[in-house]
């Protein structure tokens, strides 16, 4: 945000100098990018006039000028395009010194006097403008200092604005600012209601009241676009680093820069049948006002007509629609779009503009109304007119509410490190604008006013209390707090407890986005729609991930396009999921594995992992958190159908393994066997509560047995089947050998257990163990269809 120093003074006039000034706002939170004078040094320049001109004898682009100025006429060579007879400009006479030590000299130009210089913008170091003399108007006082006529000793300043404060991007908020800050009084110039000459209004519609809860329109008839925009407002924008165009558009920004409130005016004859504003329809075209012709798309919220767009709301106008010098009646429109509808349209575009810039942070919905009147009143006086009513289209279910805050003193206190005295208190938030409605015993009641939508919670009007009384004037303590020892279940294994684990595996740990790209995640998990971002940082990182799994591909590949040739990577973070309208964050563990099962070295081969290797870790790790899961064959989308498992533990889901499906590795175009698998964190945290048990002093007892399976009985079958039945006193079964052959019949397999018992009191004899290991023979063949193999 530029502006004028003069133009804040003008609002409020502080005891206080330039650099004063400068660092009060910045240590109010408003931080100054610089300030520097609005034009160059110079001396010896006045107001001059041509009295005459007749070309050059010698010089085809040359003019013999006679200008007034000092007492008597002086002859002066330019070469301007735009000079003539009555023109008014700076004149710099000889001993004039211009920016950049430049002295003014006699001197004879192909053999003509010339005494003296007229001068450009870009000359007096105004502007870049170097196409013609700067033009004066014609009530300008010939012979007058320029730099006095044109109060050129101003500076101007940038005030870099955090986003939330999009109440200082203008001169009255800045004023306000001030005005608290040394306790004086912000004179702001009265706005009243423009009366009506005519009945004659626009019909306007508003089919999106979300992305537009208030639209004011007014037709202004028989305007004179020819007239010329008065100096002070010319150099008013040029300080603030707007360019003249034309009175229309001139009295817009003004107003703009002015109140904070961004307005657009439309040729009304190219306004076919009246406003509406709408969700742009896909594929729409608009040229804009920068001769840029866009392609809109349906989330875009624009200003149309009946047959067609004429602007991108909030953004820029269209080029059909705009203000030209054969403009005879205007459509003056102001609104409050909201910015999160707007938030990013611009950049879409690739555009950034001064009204966007705005929108996009939050203009007062109250002001809509205010800025009309106001720039009604200066177009008249500028371009004459006779104007029509206001129309207003609102829709209050979809303007933002008030909001009433409780701010408690002691609070205010806690959280500045000092107590400030009540008084103080009500004054800085009364003087910031806000309404001290209602005092409560311990505090106050506080109003936000409209102008200020960051203001939201307690903390923010402490932070306002804190930087209007000057953080240096706050004391300097350091923090004290208590630290209490919080009760960690034992069952409940730390998040370091399973990180450490897959760190000793060799994994490393990733961090990747909370947001992913929505193609890559609509592969690995087809079956939820990911949440998309209001205003994303680029296309392929615009939804919430549902399964980690998104990114952790990404990085594989990442690693295996610079030939990394083993990888190994887990990562613990939350996805994100709608479950019944809200959104649900649920705290994820999931890993990748690709390439070698182990480093390349003289003892080891080059085999690559499988996915019994990452089933083991994983069983590994179950052990280690004290608790059992079961692995179940399963189907999932993003994994191998033959190569998936469901984990289960006391028969509820709690994750996923197994190998990525070929079809989405091609799409992702990744090489080689990627294993993958991804659990619920809260689900296997919590095991059992370690306890002693004695170790029995009496003699084990081993069995083997040999059985027939069929090749679709797996190994946790049996496992199961045999614990149901070999009793409390079954210490450990294994597995020691797997056979299949064509002796034992297609589809068949041979597998070799040993269970061991032992009793803790006693020694086991030999009846119960029998019994108990033909319970399980008769209980496998009963139950898996097992035979024993002779």
């Amino acid at each position: 945000m530029k502006f004028s120093e003069q133009w804040l003074r003008e609002w409020v006039n502080p005891s206080i100098d330039t650099q004063e000034l400068v660092d009060q706002i910045t240590m109010a939170g408003l931080e100054v990018d610089g300030f520097e004078p609005v034009a160059g040094r110079f001396s010896g320049v006045i107001v001059g006039q041509v009295a005459s001109v007749i070309p050059h004898p010698d010089a085809d682009k040359l003019r013999v000028c006679q200008v007034v100025g000092g007492d008597e006429p002086v002859q002066v060579v330019c070469g301007a395009p735009n000079v003539r007879e009555g023109l008014k400009i700076p004149f710099a006479v000889v001993g004039a010194v211009l920016p950049g030590d430049f002295k003014i000299k006699k001197a004879k130009l192909r053999g003509q006097p010339s005494h003296g210089m007229l001068c450009s913008e870009a000359e007096l170091g105004l502007s870049d403008n170097h196409d013609g003399l700067m033009e004066l108007p014609d009530d300008a006082p010939v012979g007058q200092d320029v730099a006095a006529y044109l109060g050129l000793n101003d500076v101007t300043i940038d005030v870099d604005l955090t986003p939330n404060r999009s109440d200082c991007l203008s001169i009255r908020g800045i004023a306000r600012e001030v005005g608290v800050l040394n306790s004086a009084l912000v004179s702001q110039p009265e706005i009243t209601p423009v009366a009506a000459v005519h009945s004659e209004v626009p019909a306007i519609s508003v089919q999106a009241p979300q992305g537009c809860p208030r639209y004011l329109g007014r037709i202004l008839r028989n305007v004179n676009l020819q007239a010329t925009t008065p100096l002070w407002m010319q150099e008013k924008l040029r300080r603030s680093g707007v360019r003249s165009i034309d009175p229309a558009v001139d009295v817009t920004n003004y107003v703009m820069l002015e109140q904070g409130q961004p307005m657009h005016a439309f040729d009304r004859d190219e306004i076919k049948g009246g406003i509406v504003v709408r969700m742009a329809e896909q594929g729409e075209k608009l040229v804009l006002l920068d001769g840029q012709e866009v392609t809109l798309t349906s989330d875009t919220l624009v200003i149309a007509d009946h047959e067609k767009p004429v602007a991108i709301a909030g953004v820029m106008g269209g080029e059909h629609s705009g203000v030209s010098e054969k403009t005879r009646d205007l459509i003056i429109e102001a609104a409050y779009f909201d910015p999160i509808t707007l938030a990013g349209k611009a950049r879409h575009y690739g555009l950034h503009t001064d009204a966007s810039h705005r929108f996009e942070r939050g203009v007062d919905y109250q002001l809509a109304r205010d800025a009309m009147e106001r720039a009604t009143a200066l177009l008249m006086a500028i371009v004459g007119g006779e104007p029509g009513d206001i129309v207003e289209v609102a829709s209050e279910q979809h303007l933002p509410a008030p909001r009433s805050i409780d701010l408690r003193e002691q609070r205010v206190a806690d959280v500045l490190g000092m107590h400030i005295d009540r008084t103080t208190v009500e004054e800085i938030l009364t003087r910031l604008g806000l309404h001290v409605s209602k005092l409560l015993k311990d505090g106050w009641q506080v109003t936000v006013p409209s102008f200020r939508p960051d203001i939201t919670i307690e903390v923010d009007l402490i932070e306002e209390i804190g930087r209007i009384y000057g953080y240096n004037n706050l004391p300097v303590t350091e923090p004290v707090g208590s630290l209490g020892l919080r009760n960690q279940p034992e069952a409940e294994r730390p998040l370091s407890a399973i990180q450490n684990y897959f760190v000793s595996r060799g994994y490393q740990e990733a961090v990747t986005y909370s947001f992913v790209d929505p193609k890559v995640q609509g592969l690995v998990d087809p079956e939820r729609e990911g949440i998309a971002l209001a205003n994303p940082i680029s296309a392929d990182l615009s939804v919430m991930r549902t399964t980690l799994w998104s990114g952790l591909l990404k990085t594989v590949a990442y690693n295996l396009n610079r030939q990394q040739p083993r990888i190994r990577l887990f990562e613990t973070g939350l996805r994100f999921v709608r479950e019944n309208g809200e959104i649900d964050q649920q705290p994820m563990l999931a890993g990748v594995v690709a390439g070698a099962q182990v480093p390349e070295n003289w003892a080891n081969g080059r085999r690559n992992a499988d996915f019994f290797d990452v089933k083991g870790e994983l069983e590994s790790l179950f052990s280690l958190l004290g608790i059992e899961v079961a692995f179940v064959a399963g189907q999932h989308p993003a994994l191998h159908p033959g190569q998936t498992a469901e984990l289960r533990r006391d028969g509820h889901h709690v994750g996923w393994l197994g190998t990525l499906h070929p079809q989405v590795q091609k799409k992702l175009e990744l090489n080689g066997t990627i294993l993958m698998f991804e659990l619920f964190l809260n689900s296997i945290r919590s095991g059992y509560v370690p306890n002693f048990k004695e170790i029995s002093k009496f003699p084990e007892v081993r069995r083997d047995l040999a059985i027939i399976i069929g090749d679709g009985v797996t190994f946790a079958d049996v496992e199961r089947v045999v614990k149901q039945h070999a009793g409390d006193q079954l210490t450990s079964l294994r597995a020691f050998d797997v056979y299949e052959g064509q002796n034992l019949g297609e589809g068949n397999r041979s597998l070799a257990l040993s269970l061991f018992w032992q009793h803790p009191e006693r020694t086991l004899n030999e009846e119960e163990v029998h019994s108990l290991f033909n319970g399980v023979i008769g209980a496998l063949q009963e139950e898996l269809g097992a035979t024993l193999r002779s």
